[in-house]
């Protein structure tokens, strides 16, 4: 285990784990918490050897928000999450992010799983950005932009006003989660998500992943000029040899992300 209730493991194909691990209080997040969880989110994106990473929670939550009881009795100075001004670290993860979701993701928790890739919720998932019976709006501002563009201004906006739960089922038919899963089953599914992407280069989804979430900001011709950009990287990179020559030989691909 690492400091402040965060896990985090590689496995052998290169899948990163980030485990929030505070049972007893539904994962909640302390300010420790968020810097070494921030931290981690890091150091997955800057190691070579991850391909992915997959974020849970444990003891059925995936993450029930800010531990106000810590919020109130924390220094603003004192914060350590919000350090240098980064916001949406998943989002910024130059690698494939994929959420999986267990019981409650309320507040931050929610925030969180907006800034993942691919969302993959246990049938017991409940979301909630209920910023606004706290006197605040979404603490991250995922709620407030990227929510919106996932599932279109007006359930966006139903959700943060009211401040109500998104249940699996809705939120699979809206298009917020991929798929829904039993409980114990959520690990192994979230794992065999992540084993389809292995095959594909890590040069290309790095890439990939920027032009959709910066897409998002940019109008036509900001979002085609930044296309040309990254597909003449492609035509100049290792991985793009390699793919061709893995086709033509009738083989698997061994890539290696440059």
């Amino acid at each position: 285990m690492t400091a402040h209730h965060i896990r985090y493991a590689v496995d052998g194909a290169g899948i990163a784990t980030i485990t929030i691990d505070r049972p007893e209080k539904r994962n909640a997040m302390t300010w420790a918490m968020l810097g070494a969880f921030n931290e981690r989110v890091a150091d997955a994106g800057a190691d070579e050897k991850v391909r992915l990473l997959i974020v849970t929670g444990t003891g059925g939550a995936f993450c029930a928000g800010t531990d106000l009881a810590d919020l109130s009795a924390t220094p603003a100075n004192a914060r350590g999450g919000r350090r240098n001004g980064e916001a949406w670290p998943l989002l910024r993860c130059p690698k494939p992010v994929i959420g999986a979701i267990d019981g409650y993701a309320v507040g931050m928790g929610a925030e969180l799983t907006s800034q993942c890739d691919v969302r993959i919720a246990s049938a017991r998932a409940r979301f909630a950005w209920n910023f606004a019976h706290r006197g605040l709006v979404p603490d991250t501002g995922a709620g407030s932009w990227l929510l919106p563009r996932l599932i279109g201004p007006q359930r966006a906006l139903r959700l943060l006003y009211s401040g109500a739960f998104l249940e699996a089922e809705e939120a699979k038919a809206i298009g917020y989660v991929a798929e829904i899963v039993a409980p114990e089953a959520l690990a192994e599914t979230a794992l065999n998500e992540a084993r389809r992407y292995l095959a594909s280069s890590p040069f290309s989804l790095t890439r990939i992943k920027e032009l959709v979430w910066q897409g998002l900001a940019r109008d036509t011709e900001e979002h085609l000029a930044a296309h040309r950009e990254k597909l003449a990287e492609c035509f100049a990179s290792a991985d793009h040899k390699e793919g061709v020559a893995a086709f033509l030989e009738r083989r698997p691909a061994k890539f290696t992300g440059r």
